[in-house]
């Protein structure tokens, strides 16, 4: 995949946020709709074609945890609060760097989707709790890759918080079906590109019914079949 190709040569060990949910885009796996901004221009033109409210996140393969940086401005209502915004990261950013200028996805319900390369069973698809809940509660289900859709029906059916898939407290109960088809697309990801070494969905909100990426990480694996790292001499 080019994507991957390029940030290899780069010798990159990870893709941005926007990287990574293009990767996850071209298997058909739902993610937010979102557009990069280098400046003002862009940013107007993106709130323009994605509408109000927006979230903000700075953007860089160097950058994983906006939060904890600072780089994150959410519920973003108008043009004003948008600049505002804008101009805030941008200062604790490197002139390198871009504004991932997103659509806010609402619901309460959040999932993490994943992928981890063993060294012995080869890529793994996880699913469960997501959002501030996974380091926390660990509440989490393995399968090896290729999944088929039994699979991928059990391992949303084996954590803990299962229930949370439900119509509970007035919500629709999630999209089984577009669940499973993302966990099955995972692996599939896994099996076909030899250079990841994981993916991390998180969180996966339940958007009414339906599954929405709203932060990715695809991590890279930069070493060659003979174990050579790869990218630039």
């Amino acid at each position: 995949m080019e994507i991957i190709e390029k940030a290899l040569k780069q010798g990159r060990a990870t893709l941005s946020e926007y990287e990574s949910k293009q990767v996850l885009a071209s298997y058909g796996i739902p993610v937010t709709r979102e557009f990069m901004a280098a400046g003002a221009e862009d940013l107007i033109k993106a709130a323009s074609e994605i509408g109000y409210p927006l979230v903000l996140k700075g953007c860089s393969p160097a950058i994983a945890h906006k939060t904890e940086k600072n780089l994150i401005r959410v519920d973003i209502r108008n043009e004003d609060e948008a600049k505002a915004g804008f101009e805030e990261i941008s200062a604790h950013i490197g002139a390198e760097d871009s504004i991932l200028v997103q659509e806010m996805v609402k619901g309460q319900r959040e999932l993490v989707i994943g992928l981890t390369r063993d060294p012995q069973f080869g890529p793994c698809v996880m699913f469960g709790l997501g959002g501030i809940f996974t380091e926390i509660l660990k509440d989490i289900s393995f399968r090896v890759a290729p999944l088929e859709e039994r699979d991928a029906m059990e391992m949303m059916k084996e954590i803990r918080g299962a229930k949370i898939m439900e119509g509970v407290r007035g919500m629709e109960p999630a999209d089984l079906d577009a669940f499973s088809s993302i966990l099955i697309k995972v692996g599939q990801i896994g099996l076909e590109n030899e250079q990841i070494k994981e993916i991390d969905m998180n969180p996966v909100i339940i958007s009414g019914s339906r599954p929405v990426a709203v932060d990715a990480l695809v991590v890279l694996d930069g070493q060659t079949e003979e174990g050579e790292p790869q990218g630039p001499k």
